[in-house]
């Protein structure tokens, strides 16, 4: 059986650095002769990684376009990888650069002249579940019934993503970082937006010009430590925190387990900060972070990446065939680019509606930018035994909560892992022969993955281009 070599390329353009990771993977076709083909990717190869550098700015609100692609040209020539030679992979902005005035300017830019890149920015949540993956925390989860948190911290942001079973159960973000207040010569230099927030109800704060051995630059550090351990232990509770980027956390299980990951977790696990360059809180952030009393009660796991974790999360594909028993309206492929969000289901229960409703309005606050809504998979890993009343029962919950919405643009998009598509599909066009729906089956996918749904083939299968933003996946 043949096999084709992919390249992949992930770049992550961050408050405080920016990286890149240049990988191959090899497909196989792994179903016998006689059997649906089915490809997979057999092995992954890191090929390049680049050194970690200073985010280029040309000014506080713009990031230095110029330098970041002579940055990314420079890594293809080392890896000696050509940009028309990749395939996928992942180019995000995050923690505070993703604020910046030309930031998405700065991402259409790259993924058109750098390669065919799969994710344009990632808002704070999805950036914690990439970084979670990259670091492995989500395959330990995996392993382990524990409920394990990863807490990626790097110049601007804490990304927290909880996870159990291999599954995102909630996320949060945080204004905590290594460059939150920035030093030069034993001076303040800066110190962002967030900090000068915390700091209103201070009678004497702190001000650029000040030591930066001043005692109220620990008690800063203090704070922000204090907050990270009050999420994790289920108690910040205040909406209005000037140090909460977005909404409260959203699991609903005690964490047991923590995994940091990002810039400053490099302090926490070697001990020292090798080769750092930069001249800001970061470190005695780490070291608070290691000494703090409460958070000392969980327990805590290595990542297989620290610094490295969100470049590293970006960038696999799988490609898979549909099966025979699917359902599609072909005027609306080929997709690309669609977000998938698992639809728990409880399996007693058969609350179709709640289920649904949830799941829909989770990942609307997930993936929609401002109030453009975009299209969207809805996943169903674990449907029950269904009965035909049941399959009803379902459909009318999906087209109760995503008709009204639903145009070409933004078909009804149902993925499911067992063979259900075809009844599926069909009784939602039997109910409203209006909308458009692509219902697809015998697909793996979980919350944060992406997927291209191909233009239907002869046999009737559809090619799905599953793109698992991790490097350690499976």
């Amino acid at each position: 059986m043949k096999t084709e070599k992919i390249y992949s390329a992930g770049i992550d353009i961050g408050t405080s650095t920016t990286k890149m990771v240049v990988s191959s993977f090899l497909l196989k076709n792994v179903a016998g002769v006689t059997h649906v083909p089915r490809i997979e990717i057999i092995e992954k190869t890191v090929l390049h990684q680049s050194p970690i550098i200073k985010t280029p700015f040309i000014n506080k609100e713009i990031i230095d376009m110029e330098k970041i692609e002579q940055f990314i040209f420079q890594q293809y020539q080392l890896a000696q990888i050509s940009p028309a030679d990749i395939s996928t992979g992942a180019i995000i902005i995050t923690g505070e650069s993703a604020t910046k005035e030309n930031a998405s300017e700065v991402v259409h830019a790259i993924s058109d002249t750098a390669g065919h890149f799969l994710v344009a920015t990632a808002g704070p949540d999805l950036e914690g579940i990439i970084a979670a993956k990259g670091a492995g925390t989500l395959q330990q989860s995996k392993n382990t019934a524990k409920i394990i948190a990863n807490i990626d911290i790097g110049g601007g942001t804490a990304n927290i993503a909880v996870m159990q079973f291999g599954e995102v159960i909630g996320t949060c973000t945080l204004h905590v970082g290594g460059r939150l207040i920035e030093f030069h010569n034993g001076i303040i230099q800066s110190i962002s937006p967030p900090i000068i927030k915390l700091m209103e109800k201070w009678s004497n704060p702190l001000n650029v010009g000040d030591s930066a051995e001043d005692i109220r630059v620990t008690l800063i550090i203090q704070e922000l430590v204090e907050i990270v351990a009050k999420t994790l232990s289920g108690q910040l509770t205040d909406e209005q925190h000037p140090l909460l980027l977005g909404h409260l956390p959203t699991w609903d299980k005690p964490v047991e387990a923590v995994v940091f990951s990002g810039g400053v977790a490099a302090c926490i696990y070697e001990n020292e900060c090798t080769n750092r360059q930069y001249d800001d809180i970061g470190e005695k952030l780490a070291k608070n972070l290691l000494q703090h009393e409460r958070l000392q009660s969980f327990l805590w796991l290595k990542p297989e990446e620290t610094a490295r974790a969100t470049v590293t999360g970006a960038g696999t594909q799988t490609t898979e065939i549909s099966g025979a028993t699917i359902q599609v309206d072909a005027e609306v492929l080929p997709l690309k680019n669609v977000p998938v969000f698992d639809c728990h289901m409880d399996t007693n229960s058969k609350e179709f509606d709640y289920a649904v409703k949830t799941a829909i309005e989770r990942a609307d606050a997930l993936f929609s930018m401002q109030e453009n809504r975009s299209p969207f998979a809805l996943y169903f890993s674990q449907l029950p035994y269904l009965s035909f009343q049941d399959v009803r029962v379902l459909c009318e919950a999906i087209l109760k909560h995503l008709a009204t919405r639903s145009s070409k643009e933004i078909p009804i998009i149902i993925v499911i892992q067992s063979d259900y598509a075809k009844v599926i599909g069909q009784t939602i066009q039997a109910i409203n022969r209006t909308v458009p729906i692509i219902c697809i089956d015998q697909i793996k996918v979980e919350t944060g993955d992406y997927i291209d749904i191909g233009e239907v083939l002869p046999s009737g299968v559809v090619p799905v281009v599953v793109k698992t933003l991790a490097f350690h996946s499976k």
